[in-house]
């Protein structure tokens, strides 16, 4: 009978584990909707950091079945364990890596300022594969259904073989895309330094639309609902017709946007380099709240638990009431944090200027359930095999007291 509880006790703390909601790609998904079903920490308590060498972390953190995929300006991607920090491996390319890798079907996906993207084994950081694009590769790549994404300085978005790293096709823009691409049904969607954003079939590399801002778009774009959310160097958000390429609305801040947009619950995150962080009704575009930190916002933010999660050029990291955008707490880290955090199973990762990567929370523990578990048929099996065990261990029993 013991055995048959334990049994039970252990898949259901299996099937907890495999439902953890993991970040493993840069805003968490290929829509780069920013949001997490984990909750976020409540508290400033350090889990862990884990300092690089001598280097900053402007790359964004991302976390997939137990570890964090991170890169840093002393030309490395790094492996750690995202319970302890521990480190797991490390793969050197030939230049910074500001980067968010993307991790799927056991491969890391990362660009670097050495004008490639690699493929990545991510058990062992052995390199299965580099592609050599014409300039630097500051945008994180987005895979989707065996094709990786990826802008370059060279103004062009690349869609590359996952598998093998081949050329699928480029498209040509008029400047550098920094922009990381949103995939959603089909379509790829980016911004580039020739002041125009783009839509672009994910299958052939066509242009669908483009539309024009009024300066840069190094801002990432966040796809919901029909509508694609960027910012812009014209200091101005963007919410955009996904099928049309039409403005929905814009929103203006005091400085240039290049803060990628989270959207969750019907509102859009985003911060600008007028030192705010702004909540925006995602239909209409008005401001719901603002936040001042001390310096600029170019993180973008990421949501949890109703906790809007965000770095600024003041140092620290943020936690705000995503309804009120009252303050939950802050943390000061001795750099910058441009960084974008990740949330994943209770806990927040980020990374700053300081060298160093963080990680705020606890681990959240897989907790038996306190009510009835829905049984799949073997569990039912081995409970009825128990039962009839202990019926017939007690018959016996009973037959031999006089």
């Amino acid at each position: 009978m013991c055995l048959s509880i334990f049994s039970v006790f252990t898949l259901n703390v299996k099937a907890q584990q495999s439902g953890v909601d993991w970040w493993p790609t840069f805003l968490h998904d290929s829509t780069h909707a920013g949001y997490s079903t984990s909750t976020g920490p409540v508290t400033n308590q350090v889990l862990w950091s884990y300092p690089t060498s001598d280097s900053i972390v402007f790359s964004s953190p991302v976390v997939f079945n137990g570890e964090v995929y991170v890169g840093s300006s002393d030309h490395k991607v790094y492996a750690l364990n995202a319970a302890t920090g521990a480190y797991i491996w490390s793969y050197k390319t030939g230049d910074i890596v500001t980067t968010s890798p993307t991790v799927v079907d056991g491969v890391v996906y990362v660009g670097s300022y050495d004008h490639k993207v690699y493929a990545l084994n991510a058990t062992t950081g052995i390199k299965i594969w580099s592609y050599g694009t014409g300039d630097k590769v500051e945008s994180s790549p987005t895979v989707v259904e065996g094709v990786v994404y990826v802008g370059s300085d060279d103004h062009k978005v690349y869609a590359l073989d996952a598998a093998s790293g081949s050329k699928l096709w480029s498209y040509s823009t008029g400047d550098a895309v920094v922009s990381s691409p949103a995939v959603v049904d089909g379509v790829v969607y980016f911004g580039s330094f020739d002041d125009n954003f783009y839509a672009i079939n994910a299958a052939t590399g066509t242009k669908i639309w483009s539309f024009g801002t009024g300066n840069e778009v190094e801002s990432s774009p966040a796809v919901a609902n029909g509508v694609v959310y960027f910012g812009s160097d014209d200091d101005n958000v963007y919410a955009v017709n996904t099928a049309t390429g039409g403005k929905v609305w814009s929103f203006g801040t005091g400085s240039t946007v290049d803060s990628s947009p989270a959207v969750a619950n019907g509102v859009v995150f985003v911060g600008s380099e007028d030192d705010n962080v702004y909540a925006l009704n995602a239909g209409t575009g008005s401001k719901m709240w603002s936040y001042p930190t001390g310096n600029y916002v170019d993180s973008a933010p990421a949501v949890a638990n109703g906790i809007v999660y965000v770095g600024s050029d003041d140092n620290n990291l943020y936690a705000l009431n995503a309804t009120t955008g009252t303050t939950i707490w802050t943390y000061g880290t001795g750099g910058s944090v441009e960084s974008s955090p990740a949330v994943a199973n209770g806990v927040v990762y980020v990374g700053s200027d300081d060298n160093s990567v963080y990680a705020f929370g606890l681990i959240s523990v897989p907790q038996p359930s306190p009510t009835v578990p829905e049984f799949g048929f073997y569990t039912v099996l081995v409970l009825m095999m128990s039962v009839a065990i202990t019926v017939v261990w007690f018959q016996k029993r009973k037959s031999k007291i006089p």
